[in-house]
């Protein structure tokens, strides 16, 4: 997934959060979709297919670059623990 390296994607543009907008649960930009819904699919063993067939208002490219900033995440937060530790 080099949708972030290439493309630059806004973190905008992937999801958002608004009070007036499914209890202002991080949903997936455009949509009332909450992001831990996909979370839950593929922990569960769905795949990005079964999510994106249940869920068509959300794009693919909104699902890979929210699992890309999410493994971002993830590393930034190992690698600053790892720096304290």
């Amino acid at each position: 997934m080099a949708l972030l390296e290439g493309n630059k994607v806004e973190l905008t543009q992937v999801v958002s959060r608004d009070p007036e907008v499914h209890s202002g649960d991080l949903v997936f930009a455009g949509t009332c979709v909450p992001a831990q819904i996909l979370v839950a699919y593929l922990s569960s063993g769905s795949s990005i297919e079964d999510f994106l067939e249940s869920f068509p208002t959300v794009e693919r490219w909104q699902v890979e670059s929210f699992l890309e900033y999410s493994l971002a995440a993830i590393d930034h937060l190992l690698f600053e623990s790892s720096r304290g530790a």
